[in-house]
């Protein structure tokens, strides 16, 4: 009893909330509940859209829930063979495009991250100057030639295997997470800077990493303008390619004489819409939970701490 009538005594002693805190939550609750819907439906609508017949997506039937529960959109999408080759492109070029930005931003930002670095800031500014300006379309496109890689898996990877903006909260990371001491300490033992990155470093930014490979990889699996610039060849397509083709043929553009064949037609073009949508964004949509609870962290990178 002793302990209730503590917690008691202890709910009693409590400061009331004023008039206008409770108008200032009740507001603010209401707003972010508007955000939420605001931001639910369309995704909502999108998935339902997917699942709906044809004919329910023409007449714009759907509007929360799927109406006459239909596959056909899927079945269209998977019924074309170069979904397959673009899925498998996608991955490689996700898998190892990734790995190959997670290793050049972390050997990019780890110098920079030491004080002690010659020529740091110099290095800094060249690094964000990048950030600023650009040769443009032309010139990159003649430097890609130059280099040998047009039409080549590598052109996917190599010209994006680097950003300066991740470079820089990667950089910051270290500097504000990774305590001087540890370096210290591996000196002491004879550790050296490789070593120090891959069994010391890289064990304590699983945050940031995380974050990076979320970036990074997202980035990859929705590549669009690269693929459509540079490759040709469509056994090297990525999967936002082959989306766009099979969105291409699906349209209707010559005229037909049949009203209800049309509209058949006309619907079959909306539905892939949708079902493009979900079958480009599942993947992964499924991936985020698991490194959600990594962005708390990712913003509070630089913050001020008291």
């Amino acid at each position: 009893m002793t302990n209730i009538q503590a917690i008691k005594r202890k709910s009693k002693n409590k400061p009331k909330q004023s008039f206008e805190d409770r108008v200032f939550y009740i507001v603010n609750d209401g707003l972010l509940l508007l955000a939420a819907l605001i931001v639910f439906y369309p995704l909502m609508y999108v998935l339902s859209s997917a699942f709906s017949s044809p004919t329910a997506v023409s007449k714009g039937l759907v509007v929360l829930f799927p109406v006459d529960f239909s596959l056909k959109g899927f079945e269209e999408v998977f019924s074309h063979k170069a979904i397959v080759t673009g899925f498998a492109n996608t991955i490689f070029y996700t898998v190892v495009g990734t790995t190959v930005n997670i290793i050049m931003t972390v050997a990019a930002a780890y110098p920079l991250s030491r004080r002690n670095l010659p020529g740091r800031r110099i290095l800094s500014f060249l690094f964000t100057f990048t950030m600023l300006f650009n040769g443009g379309l032309i010139p990159s496109y003649l430097l890609t030639s130059k280099l040998g890689l047009i039409n080549t898996r590598a052109v996917m990877i190599i010209p994006v295997a680097l950003n300066v903006f991740n470079v820089i909260i990667c950089r910051t990371f270290f500097e504000t997470t990774i305590p001087e001491e540890l370096y210290e300490a591996s000196q002491i033992d004879g550790i050296s800077q490789i070593r120090y990155i891959v069994q010391v470093v890289m064990p304590l930014s699983k945050a940031i990493i995380a974050v990076l490979v979320l970036y990074y990889g997202l980035g990859h699996w929705n590549s669009y303008f690269q693929a459509f610039l540079y490759i040709s060849d469509e056994s090297k397509y990525p999967l936002q390619i082959v989306l766009r083709d099979i969105l291409i043929l699906n349209q209707v553009n010559e005229i037909i004489a049949d009203p209800l064949l049309y509209q058949a037609k006309q619907g079959m073009a909306q539905l892939l819409k949708y079902s493009v949508i979900v079958v480009a964004s599942v993947p992964f949509m499924i991936a985020y939970p698991f490194v959600a609870k990594y962005f708390v962290k990712g913003v509070m990178i630089g913050a001020v701490k008291g």
